[in-house]
């Protein structure tokens, strides 16, 4: 910091050529998961950050661990890029459990009030849901289970991950 003027002047940390490569083959995967039909292709306002967002957890992990680095290694880069793609799949679950008032969730519920836009079509709130069964957030209801009043064909039950219902 300039002491007259208080202004940053950070100093930069560069990429070793190993996490550089790491990170290009990171965006390039992520950039082909938004396609149409990808993975990511519900999600692409949070994807297209992923890279941005590995470069700065690994600089922070480099620093955190050495003070005085001059670059980023490819492990750290790994270890970011790790970290990237956990953020990019919380996006959903978060949102249940920490602004969802209900127990349960239908998927015309997500289609309505999912957080992401790209989420509000039932496809996209399917595929997403999926992800979220997967990881153990939710549980599946039997068809014509009583939510809110109407019997269901699809519904889930939010769970904790210590496998505590919401």
């Amino acid at each position: 910091m300039d002491p007259e003027t208080r202004a940053l002047s950070p100093r930069k940390l560069a990429l070793s050529p190993d996490a550089r490569g790491l990170l290009a083959d990171f965006s390039d995967a992520v950039e082909r998961q938004q396609a149409h039909g990808g993975d990511l292709a519900n999600v692409k306002g949070y994807a297209s950050k992923a890279a941005e967002q590995a470069c700065r957890i690994a600089g922070v992990l480099t620093l955190w661990a050495d003070l005085d680095a001059r670059e980023v290694s490819a492990a750290t880069m790994a270890d970011a890029i790790t970290l990237a793609q956990f953020y990019l799949a919380e996006t959903l679950r978060v949102w249940l459990l920490q602004t969802w008032l209900h127990a349960e969730i239908t998927p015309s519920e997500v289609v309505q009030r999912a957080p992401i836009r790209a989420l509000r079509e039932r496809p996209a709130a399917l595929q997403s849901i999926g992800m979220v069964i997967e990881a153990g957030w939710l549980v599946a209801l039997a068809s014509g289970t009583e939510v809110r009043g109407k019997a269901r064909k699809e519904v889930w039950r939010i769970v904790r991950g210590d496998g505590d219902v919401v």
